[in-house]
């Protein structure tokens, strides 16, 4: 009830209290606008009234100052939103591009090496790109953008700089498919060490969906140990002799009655293949043993 009262009261003293006001300030002005009266009183009186005004005129300044002070913030942050979104569209498009540069790099890396390995080879090789992949998870075969009409035949090896990749298994007049080494069909003939100063020999076959090879038959007694190079033999009537399998990654060792167990970690990375080289190699033909008796001379 008091507050209802209160609050009556000033709404009916509220014009009383205008009009006091508009009162003193023409009264004010009255004063101030007097041409013929003393400078002195006048200046006494404009400084009453800046006193009497200036806190007003502090209170609605801050008030003003306080408004503006917020508009200009929000216009900042307005502005720096918009330059934020900028700048993370720049760096998207930076990124964008060193992707891209990188890319044009690595695959200028690879058919730089496709070239030396090219160059390098005693056979003639055909580059070829990866344009497929078996749709299991395991990836055993691959589909390149070379076939018949390219020169490319079945059983012929595919390379890469690093390493054997597999053999071709199906031909098409523009495509052809790839068996992986990892494949469990997949074997080749191979060696510990150089061709010709190693006994350490062997047959490697892929491990599936393990990635590794595995290479069997080797002696026990022949030193193999982690790191040696694996190379091919060539016996196996697919890949020439001394061309890179893998490397030794683990070993168990055999005795003189049983045989080392061999895991290789493939030398080709094969998770990743875009660029290959086919290689355009028959191996020689083998000649049958001359089964004939030497004549005996009667005597």
């Amino acid at each position: 009830m008091a507050l209802a009262r209160s609050q009556r009261e000033i709404r009916q003293r509220a014009p009383l209290l205008l009009v006091g006001l508009l009162a003193l300030m023409f009264a004010l002005m009255a004063l101030d606008a007097r041409e013929n009266g003393d400078a002195t009183k006048q200046h006494v009186v404009r400084t009453w009234t800046q006193a009497i005004v200036a806190p007003f005129q502090r209170v609605t300044s801050g008030v003003v100052e306080s408004c503006l002070g917020f508009f200009r913030r929000l216009a900042s942050l307005r502005g720096a939103a918009a330059e934020n979104v900028n700048l993370k569209l720049q760096v998207e498009q930076i990124e964008s591009e060193l992707g891209r540069t990188r890319y044009a790099v690595e695959e200028n890396e690879r058919l730089k090496g496709l070239l030396d390995l090219k160059e390098k080879s005693s056979y003639n090789a055909i580059a070829a790109k990866v344009i497929a992949r078996d749709p299991s998870i395991w990836f055993d075969t691959v589909t390149i953008n070379r076939g018949r009409m390219s020169g490319i035949e079945l059983n012929m090896p595919v390379v890469t700089p690093g390493g054997i990749v597999g053999r071709v298994v199906a031909t098409g007049p523009w495509v052809a498919q790839v068996m992986l080494i990892t494949d469990e069909r997949s074997a080749a003939g191979s060696v510990v060490g150089a061709v010709g100063s190693s006994n350490a020999l062997g047959s490697v076959r892929g491990l599936g969906e393990k990635g590794l090879l595995e290479m069997r038959y080797v002696s026990g007694l022949e030193k193999v140990e982690v790191g040696n190079l694996i190379l091919t033999t060539g016996q196996d009537g697919i890949y020439p002799a001394g061309l890179i399998v893998g490397q030794v990654m683990d070993v168990r060792p055999g005795s003189a009655t049983s045989p080392h167990v061999i895991k290789i970690q493939p030398g080709a990375r094969l998770d990743s293949l875009e660029e290959v080289a086919v290689l355009q190699y028959k191996p020689p033909q083998r000649t049958a043993p001359d089964q004939s008796l030497p004549n005996v001379e009667k005597k």
